[in-house]
């Protein structure tokens, strides 16, 4: 039952993804952490509000190796690590999302403000592309896009940070 409700939801995820072409300046790498590729970014449309969704479809672009692909989800503060001073400033800490995968998060702070009072053990929900990586992915464009395209978000303790 669960190997044909995952197929059903990859399925309809696959049928749903919708490709834009890069546009000029936009979402191009702002610091070493984040992955330059010429692939072109992918939307899927707004996902049920279900936790499960959520974190199914962060789950499934892990699996399905796939990068520039805007996810919302949730998940659990594991690690709190310095900031990136390298280009743009970037605030960075590790989130697990399920037991099997933990993401790394690269926030824009000369974009957007820095998330107060993160600490370990602490639940955030967010909004961002997804770039894989075999260690379970990167999060980043978690802020305002200053050319008015897609944008992303970090929520923590009640408060939205974009």
């Amino acid at each position: 039952m669960k190997q044909a409700i995952s197929w059903l939801w990859l399925v309809a995820l696959t049928g749903c993804v919708q490709s834009a072409p890069p546009e000029s300046g936009h979402n191009a790498p702002q610091s070493a952490i984040e992955v330059k590729s010429s692939a072109q970014a992918q939307s899927l449309p707004a996902l049920s509000n279900t936790r499960l969704a959520d974190t199914q479809a962060v789950a499934e672009a892990f699996a399905q190796k796939q990068s520039h692909v805007w996810l919302q989800g949730h998940g659990v503060v594991k690690k709190l690590l310095p900031d990136d001073q390298q280009g743009a400033k970037h605030q960075r800490f590790l989130v697990s999302i399920s037991p099997e995968q933990t993401l790394l998060f690269a926030h824009n702070i000369d974009l957007a403000p820095r998330i107060e009072h993160l600490a370990v053990g602490e639940r955030v929900e967010f909004r961002g592309e997804y770039i894989y990586n075999p260690k379970g992915g990167i999060m980043h464009w978690t802020h305002h896009d200053p050319q008015g395209q897609q944008h992303g978000w970090i929520t923590h303790q009640h408060h939205t940070y974009e």
